[in-house]
């Protein structure tokens, strides 16, 4: 006679017999699992590039007391307090001193650039290229729209006040103790994984740093040279003064944060305005871009890129236009130091599985 037990369980609702059946069911739930896990990483992807940009910020913040440290002989503190007032009075500088001028010229941006694509089309047009007049007068007032919500943000105001106020808090307080933050993580991992989590982090906070630093002296020499060439040199060989060479140098300089992309963009600009000046000096901002952007290329960059990650050109470009897809400009403003951020992990755990391989080799030699 059977068990009443062994019948009572078999014949359960909640048990599948078949196993055709349940092989579907697992894959169901395993395409559940996959739905739900890309739902999550949508959800907090946001709130975790906040976080990493908070990262981005700190070690910037980090790089700067270092350097103090060189020639301070005073304490951490002190040195990140140092590096703070120094990045407000830089701040308050270019809102007071520079901050109606480039309020005054954002003003008459969008109007230029829209004149001279209109310009542009009427000469394709006069070639016998056709353009849809439609299509492209709505492609102008997205490109003009898009170039007054940046200006405006030069001029002081600022999108996304508040994850920009989460980053900087957040990135003050573990630019004050970073240690303290990666004790706190490596309390949460396995003994023995921990000594190998301070070794990355290591490596990682290197490698930001000089990314960080390099990215800023780049912008700074962009910065600089590009108001140069349109106000001195531009007087000198008798074009005159670049409108919005202010602007334009502001532009640049924030641009080349975001390597490719950044400076296509402040090239387009800048010739746009340069031809509403005339032949001449339309001309001259192309030898102006040109002779930034290659001495930024063949000087600057690789003199960073020996003290830091090398990443390919397309790689980060490819990544740059994802992450900007999905996040928008604070995507594309941190998607350079998370691809390197990336590849230096990769890097660690090829090491480590090299190591491992290499131990199991010697246990089965000996």
């Amino acid at each position: 006679m059977p068990d009443t037990n062994e019948h009572d369980l078999g014949s359960s609702p909640s048990r599948i017999s078949d196993p055709r059946l349940r092989h579907e069911v697992n894959r169901a739930l395993v395409w559940a699992a996959v739905f739900g896990g890309l739902a999550l990483a949508v959800t907090v992807a946001r709130p975790l590039l906040a976080i990493f940009g908070a990262m981005v910020f700190a070690a910037i913040i980090d790089g700067g007391a270092r350097l103090l440290g060189k020639v301070l002989p005073i304490g951490r503190t002190w040195r990140v307090a140092l590096v703070l007032l120094a990045a407000v009075g830089f701040l308050v500088w270019l809102a007071n001193f520079a901050g109606a001028t480039i309020t005054r010229e954002a003003e008459q941006f969008p109007a230029i650039i829209e004149r001279q694509m209109g310009e542009l089309i009427a000469m394709a047009r006069e070639r016998g290229v056709e353009i849809n007049q439609s299509q492209l007068q709505n492609y102008i007032g997205n490109v003009t729209s898009g170039i007054g919500t940046v200006t405006k943000a030069l001029g002081g105001l600022l999108g996304g006040v508040a994850t920009v106020i989460l980053i900087v808090v957040i990135g003050i307080y573990v630019a004050f103790d970073p240690q303290l933050y990666e004790r706190g993580v490596a309390w949460m991992l396995p003994r023995n994984r921990r000594e190998s989590f301070y070794v990355t982090v290591d490596r990682m906070s290197l490698t930001m740093r000089r990314l960080m630093g390099g990215r800023l002296l780049g912008m700074a020499v962009e910065a600089v040279f590009t108001y140069v060439m349109l106000t001195i040199v531009a007087q000198l060989i008798g074009i005159g003064t670049v409108p919005m060479a202010a602007l334009l140098a502001i532009l640049t300089g924030l641009l080349a944060f975001i390597p490719n992309l950044g400076a296509l963009v402040s090239g387009v600009l800048m010739v746009l305005v340069g031809f509403s000046g005339g032949i001449d000096m339309g001309l001259y901002t192309i030898f102006v871009y040109f002779f930034v952007q290659n001495f930024d290329g063949y000087v600057v960059i690789p003199m960073i890129a020996k003290k830091t990650v090398d990443l390919a050109p397309a790689l980060v470009l490819a990544f740059q236009l994802i992450m900007g897809l999905l996040f928008g400009i604070i995507g594309l403003f941190l998607a350079d130091p998370l691809l390197a951020m990336i590849k230096v992990a990769l890097e660690r755990r090829a090491e480590l599985t090299d190591e491992r391989e290499r131990i199991r080799i010697a246990k089965n030699g000996a």
